[in-house]
């Protein structure tokens, strides 16, 4: 019988250490020692990454809250509510931070702030409103929004730090699944064509190596590694040709075409997960359905999920 691997069990494998969930080893950091500082170094570092996989222009200034908040208030036109929303998450988001490190800066200078004083519960408050407003800013494809970049300050600030690293363990687990899903479902359509079946390897190469990627902090030596295999992979994938015969028709040159751009949106969403490094189920869904469209269209056979 196969061994049963239960969920948090670490161990070295090919000397990567590695910690089991849901299916996938994941490269595993051990969680740093409980404190304000290095809680505060995890918000820094979740605000960065917040801030570069959102929309452009939400990244208001702590001090512009009163500001955006009015004109959040302000605005009835639906469009642009949500964007002065965004905006105003932002802010909330900035002001929370802004405050947590001036609690930081405190204790540095031997003053104890309690999780009951008043600026600790306005932090708490902050990243809460800020998580409300951020369900509705965007990806900065503009495809949905990603509700996780928005909930992890708040469970950072709010959890026990072990706590959080688990949450964060259950959540690349799941980005890797849909990856594997994604890439599975490329590769079945497109081995089905000739003119394409020669993209399969390299999908499945830039599967394997996006998960990598998922998995491994930007602090990590590791990155010098897998991030120039994780570009070049998708310049392979991105500069593929279709394998037409000089004679094809008009027809054979459309599908042609369709299926690049099939290709080349399969390419970017693998790219947009690697990053936000969380599920985007509504992109996912979208795209699995866009591949079985493309099937049908074409009259190629069903996908069938070994």
């Amino acid at each position: 019988m196969l061994e049963e691997v239960r969920n948090g069990t670490t161990r070295k494998i090919d000397g990567k250490p590695c910690i089991y969930y849901d299916g996938y080893w994941i490269r595993y950091y051990v969680p740093p020692p409980e404190s304000l500082t290095a809680r505060k170094r995890l918000i820094d570092n979740l605000k960065k990454r917040l801030f570069h996989h959102t929309e452009p222009g939400i990244n208001t200034p702590g001090e512009k809250l009163e500001a955006a908040r009015e004109a959040f208030e302000n605005e009835h036109d639906p469009a642009r509510k949500r964007v002065n929303g965004a905006m105003l998450a932002g802010a909330l988001f900035n002001r929370a931070t802004d405050i947590f490190t001036a609690v930081v800066e405190l204790e540095a200078r031997g003053v104890k702030i309690s999780p009951e004083n008043e600026l600790m519960r306005q932090c708490g408050e902050c990243f809460q409103e800020a998580l409300e407003l951020g369900k509705s800013v965007r990806h900065y494809s503009g495809h949905e929004g990603i509700d996780e970049l928005w909930g992890e300050p708040f469970k950072a600030f709010a959890q026990p730090l072990p706590d959080f690293y688990h949450s964060r363990y259950v959540k690349l687990a799941q980005t890797m699944r849909d990856i594997d899903r994604i890439v599975d479902k490329m590769a079945a359509v497109f081995e089905l064509d000739p003119a394409f079946e020669a993209v399969v390897e390299p999908i499945r190469s830039f599967g394997e190596i996006a998960k990598l990627e998922t998995e491994t902090m930007r602090s990590d030596p590791a990155t010098f590694t897998i991030w120039p295999r994780f570009v070049s992979t998708a310049e392979t994938v991105i500069a593929f040709v279709p394998q037409l015969d000089p004679s094809a028709n008009g027809t054979a040159r459309k599908r042609a075409q369709e299926g690049l751009r099939v290709l080349r949106e399969g390419k970017a969403l693998l790219t947009y997960l690697s990053g936000v490094r969380a599920p985007m189920p509504k992109s996912t869904a979208e795209y699995l359905a866009r591949c079985d469209e493309y099937r049908r269209e074409h009259a190629l056979p069903e996908f069938q999920p070994g």
